[in-house]
């Protein structure tokens, strides 16, 4: 009986999950069709050299536009942009 009420919440979980990501893929692409589906955000990049010191060296690289996605959540490979209005800068470990 306690693993079929467990079994139960992980599906309705996992239903609720595949509900809100399909949501907002439609939403989304209803705001493709009106032309505002997308965004630009202006993403600052610099690159961490390690050292043979064992420091880390920080290199400035130049700042992109990146474009990203008006939803919740990341899709066709870009992410969302109201997470990387709040993260503008990337750093790249090499």
């Amino acid at each position: 009986m306690r693993k079929r009420s467990i079994a139960l919440t992980f599906a309705g979980l996992a239903s609720v999950l595949l509900a809100l990501y399909v949501g907002d893929y439609v939403f989304l692409w209803l705001r493709i069709q009106r032309g505002n589906g997308f965004g630009s955000v202006t993403v600052r990049r610099y690159y961490a050299v390690p050292q043979k010191s064992g420091k880390i060296e920080f290199l400035q690289a130049e700042p992109q536009d990146q474009t990203c996605v008006r939803s919740l959540l990341p899709h066709m490979s870009d992410a969302p942009c109201w997470y990387l209005r709040r993260n503008t800068e990337q750093r790249i470990d090499i």
